[in-house]
């Protein structure tokens, strides 16, 4: 396995769509294998394969949830899900706010409109057909990670003016990190 490097935006691979996976081998699955090991090391909690420069219909998520939600010091539970070729059915008309953020925008957060239920169909690393009925955070990330796949970055779900403010804290933290690291 590997780390792979996440790309960040204004790189224009964001933008591409992503193609439909053909067959899953295990190209596929040594793929999926490193975006985990990647995703774990950043940290993050969902990761399409474009973000690591594979314009692929492939995402991961593992939402990571406390053992005793009780104790924030408790060790996370891992439930890792991989999603190919995931599709949305249906979705609720009820939009909830939640606040995102984006390996490909590190650092930067902001509050996003999304259906709080979705009906969704995918893949998983084996090729074995799911449908299923999702909601709260799980259904939010896997919305924000099929943007990916559309070339649609969180930041776009925005209004122009959040979506510029976010932009230019993101610019400063780079300034910012480069002046550090010279």
């Amino acid at each position: 396995m590997a780390i792979l490097r996440i790309i960040e935006t204004p790189d224009s691979l964001l933008r591409e769509k992503s193609v439909a996976v053909d067959t899953v081998d295990d190209a596929l699955r040594t793929l999926i294998a490193d975006m985990f090991e990647t995703m774990y090391d950043a940290p993050g909690i969902g990761l399409a394969a474009i973000q690591v420069g594979v314009p692929k219909r492939v995402l991961i998520i593992d939402l990571q949830e406390p053992a005793d939600p009780g104790d924030e010091q408790s060790p996370p539970v891992k439930d890792p899900r991989v999603f190919i070729n995931p599709e949305i059915l249906t979705h609720s008309d009820q939009d909830v706010p939640y606040t995102e953020g984006c390996l490909s925008v590190p650092d930067q957060y902001a509050e996003v409109l999304r259906p709080d239920r979705i009906r969704a169909r995918w893949l998983d690393e084996q090729g074995v057909g799911h449908e299923e009925d999702l909601d709260g955070l799980l259904a939010v990330v896997l919305q924000h990670e099929m943007d990916h796949l559309e070339g649609v970055l969180f930041i776009d779900r925005l209004s122009r003016l959040k979506r510029e403010m976010v932009l230019k804290k993101l610019a400063k933290a780079r300034k910012e990190r480069a002046l550090k690291a010279a």
